[in-house]
């Protein structure tokens, strides 16, 4: 609750509710999200619309995903698996912001490890990863592009920034079965991608019409380049 009595809770199960009506069939997104305090991870001037439908600024020309696409990204991530729980060891996630998607992945992998190219968001991520006491993500300050670890392959990959091209190197790093959730495209257009390994290449489906940052190379200290 807020200094205006404004009610966190009730808001956050009408977000639920909207998700359900959006199309969101999977449970175990919905009960993982009906648990994360999505207002902590916004400025406290725009925390009454925490639980709107819609990407806010986070700084940095950044932004929260919509809970909707929240929700999508994670149920195609998970689409081919049951059980609930830690059901992945590890997940990749590239773009992690202020670390709410990272906070839902949590629950759904052993670890997870969170790539953020803008160096004050990889403190505010971990920050608030932190107060939740959510201690399995690692954030780190890199590019998405090629700063995962090449030792490990990952059971699920998830990026919050759209590149031109599906960068294929991603194969690399991940298990074979394994899904690939980013957007695709350039300012204009974009389109949701899922992309599942095989063992002979990987596989393609396109969903919903999207809207993201585009994913940059480098890393950034301050949020300008």
């Amino acid at each position: 609750m807020s200094n205006s009595g404004f009610t966190f809770r009730r808001v956050r199960e009408e977000m639920i509710e909207n998700l359900l009506e959006m199309g969101i069939k999977d449970f175990r997104v919905l009960d993982v999200m009906a648990q994360i305090p999505r207002h902590i991870f916004i400025d406290e001037a725009l925390r009454s619309r925490a639980y709107e439908n819609r990407s806010l600024t986070i700084g940095y020309q950044q932004t929260i995903s919509q809970p909707y696409i929240v929700a999508k990204m994670t149920e195609l991530l998970i689409s081919h698996t049951g059980g609930r729980g830690h059901i992945f060891k590890n997940i990749l996630e590239l773009g992690s912001g202020c670390g709410y998607q990272s906070a839902v992945l949590s629950y759904f992998s052993e670890e997870v490890n969170a790539i953020e190219r803008i160096k004050p968001l990889v403190s505010k991520s971990r920050e608030n990863l932190s107060e939740l006491k959510i201690f399995n993500v690692v954030v780190k300050h890199g590019d998405g592009y090629q700063d995962w670890d090449p030792d490990k392959k990952y059971e699920g990959i998830i990026c919050a920034a759209a590149p031109r091209a599906f960068p294929e190197e991603l194969l690399e790093c991940s298990l074979v079965n394994s899904k690939i959730v980013m957007p695709i495209g350039n300012s204009k257009e974009q389109k949701l991608l899922v992309v599942t390994k095989t063992t002979d290449g990987f596989d393609e489906e396109f969903y919903d019409d999207v809207s993201f940052v585009p994913m940059l190379p480098g890393k950034s200290l301050d949020g300008t380049n």
